[in-house]
């Protein structure tokens, strides 16, 4: 399937030929079933992105073709399905949550009103709450809450860009951005409204002195939304950052809401 599958990539005209279809097909459903990610960790951790299923999902995009869609008064048109069979699958999802063929929601989550795009993969117990959004290829791992209007950034291309990964167990406060491949490692706690990029300063002020990281939040951190000081031509002007201002600690319920987690700093 992948070998299939990057060849066509390479020569579109292939994707005339019905094994060509017939891999792009499978590899979408594997998708929609969580037979198949854009991404997953290795036994030490890493996360490994699969380019070639990138490219089969744009590849999907060619092969279908534009439908019209109704869900009683309301109308679409558009080329991807949305997700079937929901109770079967036991997935709880609230009027109007939307989800595309092609994602995975995992037995056991909850979509209120929100929208989890094609590719994206969203684990077992975690919440996608009130208006959030989960991008293409997004990575969502187990018992993770991502909370109202939170924006978890979607990729397809270019086709070496990493996926927005949140690990297990992760609080992400109302109205967060995590885009541009970021990773959230386990159990940590998003403040509200905080924003965090691939170039986020994520600064560590528990110590004497700054730890600065970019492109991820370490394990079990508290982080809020800050500023941080940078002269230009024109004067000294505040910045964004985020800030880690603790760690969880072991007495902490992972069941706990966000306020509560946040209390403690």
């Amino acid at each position: 399937m992948k070998e299939t599958i990057e060849k066509a990539w390479s020569n579109r005209e292939l994707l005339q030929e019905s094994p060509t279809k017939e891999a792009v097909f499978a590899a979408i459903e594997m998708l929609d079933k969580g037979e198949l990610r854009v991404a997953q960790p290795s036994e030490n951790g890493i996360w490994i992105v699969n380019q070639w299923v990138k490219e089969a999902i744009l590849l999907y995009f060619a092969l279908s073709e534009m439908r019209t869609m109704t869900a009683g008064e309301m109308e679409y048109y558009d080329k991807i399905p949305l997700k079937r069979g929901l109770a079967e699958r036991g997935i709880r999802a609230v009027p109007p949550a939307t989800a595309r063929y092609g994602s995975y929601i995992a037995p056991g989550a909850v979509l209120m009103p929100s929208y989890v795009n094609i590719g994206a993969y969203v684990d077992s117990g975690t919440m996608v709450d009130t208006w959030a959004t989960v991008g293409s290829c997004a990575q969502v791992g187990k018992n993770v809450h991502l909370s109202g209007g939170v924006g978890i950034g979607g990729v397809l291309e270019p086709l070496q860009a990493n996926p927005v990964i949140i690990e297990d167990n992760c609080f992400i406060g109302s109205r967060s951005i995590i885009v541009e491949g970021a990773i959230v490692e386990r159990e940590a706690v998003i403040g509200a409204g905080t924003v965090i990029t691939s170039s986020t300063h994520i600064i560590d002020v528990t110590g004497e002195h700054p730890v600065t990281y970019t492109g991820r939040v370490p394990a079990r951190s508290v982080v809020i939304p800050g500023t941080y000081k940078r002269r230009f031509p024109a004067g000294e002007y505040g910045l964004p950052c985020a800030l880690i201002i603790g760690q969880r600690k072991e007495s902490t319920d992972l069941k706990t809401s966000l306020n509560e987690a946040l209390r403690l700093f």
